[in-house]
């Protein structure tokens, strides 16, 4: 502000015809305006600084625990090797599954026979050694807990059939084609290769108040009610239940009791499913 004062005085001086030579006048005064100059602060723009740009967050490299499919209350996880694995010509590759799936789609290979074959200790409705007394070890275990839960209640049941290969499969598939033909025999017999009995894990049962025949009667005798009520226990399930013919493919058996394992077996039945449905529900774990 001093230095427009200065600059006013001296136009003042010129307008007025001052006589005083320049050389006259006292300068120190111009000191006055220096030191101002001086005393005011020079601000030197500072560029604004630019600021830094985020790097987008890269992702962890050490991957995250695989976190576990949601299921809901229809759901039922089951670990991978439970699932059964077809070869393109949908025949079954790990036969030994315990919950492996045979039916009219998916066959055992013709030449699978189970290699831990036993006979469960239990009342047959026959005398002598045949292949059909045979289940594979885990299975036999388990039926003989069920006999054994069965007599503890006063409920008599036999064992009909169990275990039968490719080539006995064959020949009763066989009979019965010259017998009824194709349609009737394919409703209650399996071709060979589609046969549970195969697999050494089920089991065909009966009383003596169904004349130990394999008969839907069964499932209306005492003992057939019993055991319908009670197999899931023990780790079984009826195969072809009634009204399930157009899931299965096969008519009503309540004497085919197949082996699935206890916690598979209670949700089968608490959940009033066949087999190809509980696997439409599971889900790999």
């Amino acid at each position: 502000m001093k230095k427009k004062h200065f600059s006013i005085l001296v136009i003042l001086l010129l307008l007025t015809g001052c006589s005083n030579k320049l050389d006259n006048i006292n300068w120190k005064f111009w000191e006055y305006f220096i030191e101002e100059d001086a005393s005011e602060e020079v601000v030197e723009e500072v560029p604004e600084e630019e600021e830094p740009v985020e790097e987008e967050e890269k992702p962890e490299e050490n991957p995250q625990t695989e976190v576990p499919p949601e299921t809901n209350e229809n759901q039922f996880v089951l670990e991978e090797p439970f699932f059964t694995v077809l070869n393109e010509e949908k025949v079954i590759e790990n036969t030994d599954n315990i919950l492996v799936l045979v039916n009219k789609n998916q066959s055992l290979p013709a030449d699978y026979v189970p290699k831990d074959l036993t006979i469960p200790d239990v009342p047959f409705s026959f005398e002598g050694d045949f292949d059909k007394k045979y289940l594979r070890e885990e299975a036999a275990h388990a039926l003989e807990e069920l006999f054994a839960a069965a007599e503890a209640e006063n409920v008599e049941i036999f064992a009909v059939s169990g275990y039968r290969s490719y080539e006995t499969q064959y020949g009763i598939y066989n009979s019965y084609l010259k017998k009824w033909g194709e349609e009737k025999t394919n409703a209650v017999s399996a071709i060979p290769g589609h046969s549970e009995h195969q697999t050494g894990l089920a089991m065909d049962i009966s009383s003596r108040s169904a004349a130990l025949d394999l008969t839907e009667e069964f499932g209306e005798t005492p003992e057939g009610q019993w055991v319908k009520e009670h197999a899931s226990e023990h780790g079984f399930i009826i195969r072809y239940p009634q009204d399930g013919e157009v899931i299965t493919g096969y008519q009503y058996e309540p004497w085919h009791l197949r082996y699935v394992g206890k916690e598979v077996a209670s949700y089968i039945h608490e959940h009033d499913l066949t087999l190809e449905e509980f696997f439409d529900r599971a889900i790999k774990q």
